[in-house]
């Protein structure tokens, strides 16, 4: 057996960057064993300090790493910082206010337009620790909704009449509908009349694994198209995955780019298309971009035996 690669995982604590990271960890985990440390960067500050000064911050009690991941900005100084003092290699998730030649890899979503280097690996969406499912169930359906944003208008009627639609094309499924955030107040009260046919979970009632819990047995998944990390935790199951479609305030939007992208290449059904008579089907493979980046990282520098 190859030895365990040793992964410092550095958090600022924020949900977001930590689904991101664990996406990257779990798919590293598949195909390697690992032994795991986390820095929070809360404790780096003294460290920068004590780096100044000649000592290293990070203890003898975690052993030198192989790789350092981190996503957000506040973990980039850390990371540069670890490397240093302990070496290993430094993964950044998501495009880094640092120069990106700073870092060994980044990996960049395509909305956020990277330039091609060496060092960095596009990826259609950012990461995540949903991972592809072989046990979902045709008469189970998910539908997720977010809400109005800096990127797009809302209407809870408009909304509302398009989950309707879904439920009434959709016999022999039973739906759960989970909220945002952003949802609007009074949303919900607009799918009484489906209660037999919807379960609706608020999103203060879904715990942090519920998500990958639901995608795991949905056979098929519905995501209002404000709600782009979702749609791409969606493909990541391997459901077949429709958008409901919201106003969009700006034509050349970069979310909007991508999604445009996905919907060219058949990895999304419109909800126009579909009630029109498309199929709602699953896409040819499953878009694990956590698998895709996980195996780069072996292949190019951690290659087993």
């Amino acid at each position: 057996m190859s030895a365990a690669i040793v992964v410092w995982r550095f958090t600022d604590g924020k949900a977001g960057h930590e689904n991101q990271v664990e996406g990257l960890v779990i798919a590293l985990r598949e195909r390697r064993p690992l032994q795991e440390f986390q820095v929070h960067i809360a404790d780096c500050r003294k460290g920068l300090v004590e780096c100044i000064r000649g000592h290293d911050p990070f203890g003898e009690e975690r052993t030198g790493p192989d790789l350092i991941v981190g996503a957000g900005h506040a973990t980039h100084l850390p990371m540069l910082n670890a490397r240093r003092v302990r070496g290993g290699r430094v993964i950044v998730l998501m495009k880094p206010t640092l120069p990106t030649s700073w870092f060994d890899l980044c990996i960049i979503p395509a909305h956020d337009r990277p330039r091609h280097a060496a060092n960095i690996l596009v990826t259609q969406g950012v990461l995540h620790r949903v991972r592809p499912s072989a046990h979902q169930d045709a008469t189970q359906g998910l539908i997720l909704v977010g809400g109005p944003s800096a990127h797009v208008d809302w209407s809870n009627e408009a909304m509302a009449a398009q989950v309707h639609a879904v439920l009434e094309g959709s016999p022999g499924i039973h739906w759960t509908l989970a909220t945002s955030r952003r949802t609007p107040a009074g949303f919900t009260s607009l799918l009484r009349a489906a209660a037999a046919q919807l379960t609706v979970v608020p999103v203060e009632q879904a715990g942090a694994d519920w998500l990958p819990r639901q995608l795991a047995t949905a056979a098929t998944v519905w995501v209002s198209a404000d709600s782009v990390s979702m749609v791409y935790e969606s493909l990541g199951s391997g459901a077949a995955v429709g958008l409901l479609p919201v106003p969009w305030r700006r034509d050349r939007d970069r979310l909007l780019a991508g999604l445009r992208h996905l919907l060219q290449d058949h990895w999304l059904t419109d909800f126009t298309h579909w009630q029109a008579g498309s199929p709602l089907a699953r896409p040819a493979r499953v878009l694990d971009e956590a698998g895709r980046c996980a195996d780069w990282i072996l292949e190019q520098w951690l290659p087993a035996g």
